[in-house]
């Protein structure tokens, strides 16, 4: 066999969330190999025939070690959930099962001679800086959940600086798309507007920036190919920002039912109201651009329910 007939090997850790379905799903449509690591089974919906699904937790190390054997040519980290929880609720744990994995992972990982490992963190690093938010800003956490990404950052680009460990870092901005949980806030608002049901929210004068889920895959594998991603973080975002209101507006009128009730949920608790991003640099390094406008993505979103 030729070396270009080699599949390239895609080890993604949360292979079974949102992002990581659609990464594996892209990868496999490329003609790639696919392992996929999580605590969970797939949901129905994100079961792709060929992915090699293993159950893992990777604050486990022995497990993990014991697991994963195979040789990969490229890893992306999705491990991990969103939850913005306080300390005293359960945060200390949650910033510690955050870093932890990281760690553990890269124990395993660097005795075997990866091309490129992307660590997917989050604009919550960010914390209260303003927006548009730049990967130069000085980062002001204010969340366990954040602090744990953060401190997940700083780690890896340590090692690339200190060992030139192939690492990048992405920070997504509200990335949605079809067979995302229903936790999120577009598939309830688009779900409870098809069930013409009354929709409560919050008074929606956040500012925020929604990336449909294909630019975002798209931007992972630009950074996985890209020699120039080492030792960099990117944003990832449509670059737009919408208020929560409007976004909600759109829905309804392109759904045309529904009742929206604005002003019944409080916002969260030192809620950044403005968190967009700078994608700049991902433009300009990457030559990455978003494709997909929010009317765009949200049909295409609305049609996947139908």
């Amino acid at each position: 066999m030729s070396i270009h007939q080699i599949k390239p090997h895609l080890l993604v850790v949360g292979g079974t969330g949102f992002i990581g379905y659609h990464l594996a799903l892209k990868a496999m449509k490329k003609g790639w190999k696919v392992t996929s690591i999580s605590i969970n089974k797939p949901k129905k919906n994100r079961c792709i025939n060929g992915v090699k699904y293993l159950r893992i937790n990777i604050n486990n190390f022995q497990k993990l070690k014991k697991k994963l054997t195979s040789s990969y040519d490229y890893v992306v980290n999705l491990g991990g959930y969103v939850n913005h929880t306080s300390y005293d609720k359960g945060g200390e744990k949650l910033t510690r099962s955050h870093f932890i994995g990281v760690v553990n992972l890269i124990k395993v990982i660097s005795k075997k001679k990866i091309s490129k490992f992307i660590q997917v963190g989050s604009c919550a690093e960010y914390g209260e800086a303003k927006a548009p938010q730049k990967e130069s800003y000085e980062n002001s956490p204010i969340s366990p959940y954040a602090i744990a990404k953060l401190a997940s950052t700083k780690f890896l680009l340590m090692l690339f600086y200190t060992n030139r460990f192939p690492v990048c870092v992405i920070r997504f901005f509200q990335v949605y798309g079809p067979a995302q949980d229903q936790n999120r806030i577009l598939p309830k608002i688009i779900q409870g507007c098809l069930k013409n049901k009354k929709v409560p929210v919050s008074k929606g004068d956040q500012i925020r920036d929604f990336c449909y889920i294909d630019d975002a895959v798209s931007a992972i594998f630009l950074a996985l190919k890209s020699k120039k991603s080492n030792g960099e973080i990117f944003n990832i975002g449509l670059g737009v920002p919408i208020k929560i209101k409007s976004a909600v507006k759109r829905i309804h009128k392109i759904i045309g039912k529904g009742h929206i009730q604005f002003g019944k949920i409080k916002y969260r608790e030192d809620e950044n109201m403005s968190v967009y991003p700078n994608i700049k640099k991902a433009r300009t390094k990457l030559k990455w651009k978003p494709k997909f406008s929010f009317n765009q993505g949200i049909k295409i979103v609305i049609n996947s329910y139908k």
